[in-house]
């Protein structure tokens, strides 16, 4: 009996694509942790921002 091999998967886009929204020419990013400084980005929930890597957070109303 001859060896199949299991047809190949397609590669789904990376998540962190989808937390960047092209506006014309710039690139909006989500907003970077005061404490933790740039690079750091905090994450989006439905009544507040929060970083996940101090546990900032700011209240949304």
């Amino acid at each position: 009996m001859a060896d199949k091999k299991a047809p190949a998967k397609k590669k789904a886009p990376s998540g962190i694509w989808k937390r960047y929204a092209k506006q014309g020419d710039a690139v909006a990013r989500p907003k970077s942790c005061p404490k933790c400084g740039p690079g750091v980005f905090m994450g989006v929930h439905k009544s507040r921002i929060s970083c996940g890597r101090c546990k900032y957070t700011e209240f949304t109303k």
